[in-house]
């Protein structure tokens, strides 16, 4: 078990020691360390997690157990290990368990060390570690960090592209990298090798639909998985309803589509944002816009025969929403239509109150187009009593007085870096 446990410090201290893209999170790096607290590290597979955590202990006395290791699965056994651990981390501070699901047992396993007060931190598949049996056991004593792909400014950042241009090659550079990012995404992989995009988004989708998906939930014709998965990224930013769903792939039961796409929620590759009502009932019964988690899986799966530029940005503004703390679950995200049949895309709550109207259109030059998207916020305002109104495009700035309302429109430069 020592010997294992050597050759994984080593394979730690050589990640540890790459220089990587900081990356940004909602909570202080410093102020998760200080809490006894278990720091979970949730999120999609290949987004970041495990150099999130070593960059939160880079400096740190640390422990490290990897269990993406047949070697230490094979033969764990609890006092072996942590007699190991002593020996070869002597005095650590903090254990950081890798992919911690792969073990039988794990959530026990936490949960006494937990109680032992060792400091932990944990990544892998928030398939499994946001399991009913974690949530039973750790109740309140962890605290959950939520880590996406590349946001568009963290990818600017990784590519050294300036964000400040000067000249007109700088500008020229700028401009393409956004558009880079619009079409293809973040996930760090990839983004300084696109020509290899499509075989990797598609073979991270299989991994996500076999391994997170399928094989979690015992899921053995994996077909209509499949299907529903496609039929959603080719819908992304738009609303959809169970029975819709079912109709139109010829499914005959509306319990499984309800079921599926449960399952493809909770690895973090579809969100289903519900749209706003006062009243409970009515908001559940309404359809959910569904979004992806990267814009790159719709390159590689979408049926789409040419890219939507509204709609990549429309999923852009929603991932950025969530990275800025706004939790659908906490009921601080929705969309909203006015009682005339007209869509707002976003509508945040902070507290008991809410925050911010936004819509979201690529370009706005046509008055027909302008008037489309001004006239809904303008509606929505004051349907709901928000005056925070912003439109949300790809290269307009401009602060208006509409029908009485102000308005920023601000442009994806702006908006996304600033």
């Amino acid at each position: 078990m020592k010997n294992i446990i050597l050759q994984q410090k080593a394979e730690r201290d050589m990640l540890a020691s790459k220089d990587y893209q900081p990356r940004r999170a909602l909570a202080d790096s410093t102020a998760l360390l200080s809490s006894g607290l278990i720091k979970l590290i949730t999120g999609p597979r290949r987004a970041g997690k495990s150099v999130f955590a070593l960059q939160m202990l880079r400096g740190k006395n640390y422990a490290y157990l990897n269990f993406d290791d047949s070697s230490l699965l094979s033969r764990f056994e609890e006092n072996s290990v942590m007699k190991a651990l002593a020996e070869v981390y002597p005095g650590y501070e903090f254990l950081l368990l890798d992919e911690i699901q792969n073990l039988d047992g794990w959530d026990t396993w936490v949960t006494t060390l937990y109680r032992r007060g060792v400091n932990l931190l944990i990544t892998g598949s928030n398939a499994n570690l946001l399991s009913s049996e974690m949530a039973t056991l750790l109740t309140g004593r962890y605290i959950e960090t939520l880590m996406l792909p590349f946001s568009m400014k963290e990818t600017l950042q990784y590519t050294r592209v300036n964000m400040q241009p000067l000249l007109p090659s700088e500008e020229a550079a700028l401009s393409n990298a956004m558009e880079d990012y619009l079409k293809n995404g973040g996930y760090p992989e990839i983004v300084k090798t696109r020509e290899i995009e499509q075989t990797y988004m598609g073979s991270l989708f299989d991994s996500i639909i076999l391994k997170d998906v399928a094989k979690r939930h015992k899921i053995r014709k994996t077909a209509e998985l499949y299907d529903l998965a496609d039929y959603l990224i080719t819908n992304y930013s738009n609303p959809l309803s169970f029975t819709g769903i079912a109709e139109d792939m010829g499914l005959g039961s509306v319990t499984t589509v309800k079921k599926f796409c449960k399952y493809l929620e909770e690895p973090y590759l579809f969100y289903f944002l519900p749209r706003f009502n006062r009243k409970l009932k009515e908001m559940k019964k309404a359809d959910r816009k569904v979004y992806v988690v990267d814009t790159g899986f719709v390159l590689a799966r979408s049926l789409e025969l040419s890219a939507n530029s509204g709609r990549q940005l429309e999923n852009m503004v929603f991932m950025e929403l969530l990275r800025r703390g706004f939790d659908i679950k906490k009921n601080e995200l929705f969309y909203y239509h006015t009682a005339n049949g007209k869509e707002v895309d976003f509508v945040t709550k902070k507290g008991a109150k809410l925050d911010s109207l936004i819509q979201v259109s690529y370009e706005i030059s046509k008055a027909q187009t302008r008037k489309r998207e001004l006239d809904p916020l303008v509606i929505a305002s004051d349907e709901l009593k928000c005056n925070k109104l912003i439109l949300v495009t790809w290269d307009t700035d401009e602060q208006v007085n509409y029908k009485g309302k102000d308005i920023l429109i601000v442009s994806a430069r702006n908006w996304f870096l600033k």
